[in-house]
């Protein structure tokens, strides 16, 4: 018999052998608290099966916090971007831990977990002035449930108790977005500004902010006028403007076909460029940036981001921020009609289900164009049925 159950006062516990320990003794693990006889025969089915198939993790000591700690340090750290890890050690180290950092890993339960969401939910602002939104509550359980599977692979619990959770659903985040006939109004008024090539770049290729102030002249193939993906830049707290080789998914790491503006556009850039390295001697910093200050250092994204809100909310522009001139690039191609895989890899999406997910807005108009087209098809413009 490898377990047996047991009453123990008005709860029912299980006892349960596990083998030897090294001095020979048997090695016994009691698990107590069930409420009533069939909670207990479940469990202890289950770690009998556990047992059996060789997947029995023994329960660990170290706590949710402790464990946290070891996650950030050997897992985040290396398998993030720098700018993510921050958030992640901040959200673990300001929120987590003071809250449910006590609890030991082999205690830790849904419910605990059900319960720091409600807390944030209703007081889990760092300032006191209220709760999270659903929308940060539910970053909090994807970092926690990540963490927890890790935890499950490094046999530290037997699974995952996030699974069991019913984390916020926030509401779908509005998309803003430009007209066409706003990108032709902000395009005029910017001509002749130090932001005219940075916007004009973003509206025609989609790229995210720090993959645009990264882009090499290493990158760029004019022969084949494409333009790879291979490298970002960030800003990162104590560190400055830090560049990234790996991008944020194996789907970031692409390569973008470009129209001839946009090479017209890169090839007197690069003559100014040759110019301003004449001009600055020495004294020029050379990153192969193909965006860059005159010296050739890095351009500050937060500067930029901060200068255009104030020139979209001077010319009274819907309000978007730099990164909706990604939104606008993809939401003008699909009201074009362009196939949403073409978008989704144009953008860098992983999968598909991002880009239909993100646009969803201008599907319905899709929809309908795509029924009336079927509809002039087999019957003429002209229905007469």
């Amino acid at each position: 018999m490898r377990g047996h159950i047991r009453k123990r006062g008005s709860k029912w516990a299980i006892v349960l052998d596990i083998g030897k320990k090294a001095d020979g003794s048997r090695n016994r693990k009691w698990f107590s608290g069930f409420k009533t006889k069939k909670e207990a025969q479940s469990f202890l089915n289950q770690k009998l099966h556990q047992i059996e198939s060789g997947t029995y993790v023994e329960p660990s000591k170290i706590t949710l916090g402790e464990y946290l700690n070891r996650w950030l340090k050997d897992y985040a750290e290396l398998n993030t971007a720098p700018r993510t890890y921050q958030g992640y050690e901040y959200m673990i180290t300001q929120h987590i831990i003071p809250q449910i950092g006590n609890i030991p890993m082999d205690k830790l339960k849904p419910m605990h977990i059900q319960g720091y969401y409600s807390e944030k939910l209703a007081k889990g602002r760092k300032d006191g002035s209220g709760g999270l939104s659903p929308r940060s509550v539910l970053h909090h359980h994807r970092i926690l449930h990540q963490a927890l599977d890790q935890a499950v692979k490094w046999q530290v619990i037997p699974m995952n108790p996030a699974k069991s959770v019913t984390p916020p659903k926030p509401q779908r985040k509005q998309i803003n977005t430009l007209s066409r006939e706003q990108v032709h109004q902000l395009l005029s008024a910017t001509k002749n500004t130090p932001y005219y090539e940075q916007i004009f770049f973003a509206i025609n290729t989609g790229m995210r902010r720090g993959e645009i102030f990264g882009l090499r002249w290493k990158d760029v193939d004019f022969a084949n006028r494409t333009i790879s993906v291979r490298q970002t830049i960030q800003r990162i707290k104590n560190k400055g403007l830090v560049f990234r080789d790996t991008t944020k998914t194996d789907g970031s790491r692409r390569s973008i076909a470009v129209s001839d503006s946009v090479l017209h556009m890169l090839k007197r850039i690069k003559k100014r460029q040759a110019q301003e390295k004449i001009s600055c001697g020495p004294l020029y910093q050379d990153h192969d940036l193909i965006f860059a200050n005159p010296d050739g250092t890095p351009i500050n994204i937060d500067y930029l981001s901060r200068e255009f809100g104030r020139l979209i909310k001077r010319m009274k522009l819907p309000h978007i921020r730099f990164h909706d001139l990604r939104h606008t690039h993809a939401t003008l191609l699909l009201q074009q009609g362009e196939h949403p895989k073409v978008v989704s890899e144009r953008l860098g999406h992983s999968t598909i289900t991002i880009t239909m997910d993100t646009y969803s807005h201008v599907m319905p108009n899709m929809q309908k164009e795509a029924a009336q087209k079927l509809d002039n098809f087999l019957f003429g413009s002209k229905n007469t049925l």
